[in-house]
């Protein structure tokens, strides 16, 4: 089996448990290369350097090494390969880490194919000018974040469902999140908690200013199209990448993905098990 490893070396944690990971691998005889960026940042027996998109393409699955930041990057490479990824956990709670820094025992398990893949819905962003044309694509793993391009005042920001206007929220902004990112941003604002396994696109306005403008859920065939109700530039972020500016005129759509982020799930434990032991860390 060839394993890509993808650490975040900014972590305090991510050189000793990368260093474990490599010598698990080594041990269960298993190919790991890293890319190219981290040659000269460190030096493990046996691996492999090759340039990111390179690497990704040759393996069999991508491991990332982190926080749950760390593992929306090296999922959105792994998407694009459609390979599966593992995240281990190197940073603080890490809800989409599928193995603890303490539970590299269980590596055999992937190598021996014994687990099974969490299939998690991703959204689509567009920016779309006056004439139809497509400006700007992205994908998302957590949330699309929308807000005016100062950041420095509320903003009026009309949002409609299917391509019929709904609603205009005057607020701080608008989050646009998949059920995977209800446990991220969505939930500091406010937001439901929902089982991944319940494939939908959530809405929530931040600080609106309104007593009855909440969150939103919305079936997962729903297409979402936010403008500005002031003709004033907007600014898009897809999962907390640089803003991209939406020009007064255009709009950002959203919708789901035609592809899948696949988890690699190697423990039995549910998204409930998962929920309630992370976030009783932060009580």
């Amino acid at each position: 089996m060839r394993i890509v490893l993808m650490p975040n070396l900014t972590r305090n944690e991510a050189f000793k448990v990368t260093a474990g990971i490599c010598e698990s691998l080594k041990n269960l005889g298993a190919e790991y290369f890293f890319s190219t960026e981290y040659k000269n940042d460190f030096e493990f027996t046996g691996a492999e350097f090759l340039p990111i998109e390179e690497a990704v393409s040759a393996c069999d699955a991508v491991i990332a090494i982190g926080g749950d930041g760390s593992i929306i990057h090296a999922a959105k490479l792994a998407v694009t390969a459609q390979k599966p990824i593992l995240g281990i956990n190197a940073g603080r709670l890490a809800f989409m880490a599928g193995l603890e820094d303490n539970e590299l025992s269980l590596l055999s398990r992937l190598i021996d194919g014994d687990y099974t893949l969490d299939k998690r819905l991703l959204l689509k962003t567009k920016i779309i000018d006056e004439d139809g044309i497509v400006t700007d694509k992205g994908y998302c793993v957590n949330d699309c974040l929308i807000t005016n391009e100062e950041k420095q005042r509320m903003t009026a920001i009309d949002v409609a469902l299917d391509g019929k206007k709904f609603n205009s929220y005057l607020c701080d902004g608008v989050l646009v999140s998949t059920p995977t990112g209800s446990t991220a941003y969505s939930l500091s604002a406010g937001g439901p908690i929902v089982d991944p396994e319940l494939e939908s696109i959530l809405l929530t306005p931040l600080c609106p200013h309104s007593l009855v403008d909440r969150s939103l859920i919305f079936r997962p065939d729903a297409v979402i199209t936010v403008t500005s109700a002031e003709d004033l530039p907007l600014c898009i972020s897809n999962d907390g990448a640089e803003p991209i500016v939406i020009a007064p005129g255009c709009r950002a759509e959203i919708s789901r993905a035609g592809l899948t982020a696949d988890f690699i799930r190697i423990k039995s434990d549910n998204f409930i098990d998962i929920l309630y032991k992370k976030l009783a860390q932060r009580r």
